[in-house]
């Protein structure tokens, strides 16, 4: 014990002798930027740039509550109700997670199509793409369905999340067959 003493009582003079020497530091850094004046303009002009980029920043906000804005006024009020399915094309789906999609067309209007997810119906409307594929988006419901030539894909754009993936039709479940080309004869 008298050993441990010793070294315990000279580990707490150390930390002492440290942590004045840290606040000794600390006070000498804090009043050379309040009385050297070329401290004072960086400061300055470093508190200019913060308030000039909260400016942009929230310029760019309003912009996007404007877009915002300019969107909800936008969207159809029939993305809301149920669509008359009546006369269309029906295909159907089979996911992965044995989810089900059904998808109803109509050969006159190419632009929208009617979607069953979940025991209720949805109106899709076309966007555009440059890659080809298929997208159909509802805003209000906040549904996107993407269909590719090898499956279709259900997303949530309010949660930002997969609803179906994998989904097939009949015609794309089919298996795939190539044929070999014919040896040469020589």
């Amino acid at each position: 014990m008298a050993t441990t003493l010793p070294h315990f009582l000279a580990a707490c003079a150390l930390a002492l002798a440290a942590s004045s020497m840290c606040a000794n530091a600390t006070a000498a850094t804090t009043k050379t930027a309040e009385t050297h004046p070329k401290a004072e303009a960086v400061l300055k002009a470093k508190a200019d740039a913060k308030s000039k980029g909260k400016t942009k920043k929230s310029a760019k906000a309003d912009a996007a509550a404007d877009a915002a804005v300019r969107a909800a006024a936008a969207y159809d009020a029939a993305e809301e109700t149920e669509p008359d399915i009546t006369d269309t094309v029906t295909t159907e789906y089979a996911c992965e997670l044995n989810n089900k999609v059904t998808i109803y067309s109509n050969e006159n209007d190419p632009a929208n199509i009617a979607l069953r997810w979940k025991k209720r119906v949805h109106r899709l409307t076309r966007v555009g793409t440059t890659t080809g594929a298929l997208r159909f988006e509802n805003a209000y419901w906040g549904l996107i369905w993407i269909g590719i030539p090898s499956k279709g894909i259900l997303l949530d754009s309010r949660l930002n999340r997969q609803l179906a993936n994998e989904c097939k039709n009949a015609k794309q479940s089919e298996p795939v067959t190539v044929a070999l080309p014919e040896e040469k004869k020589s």
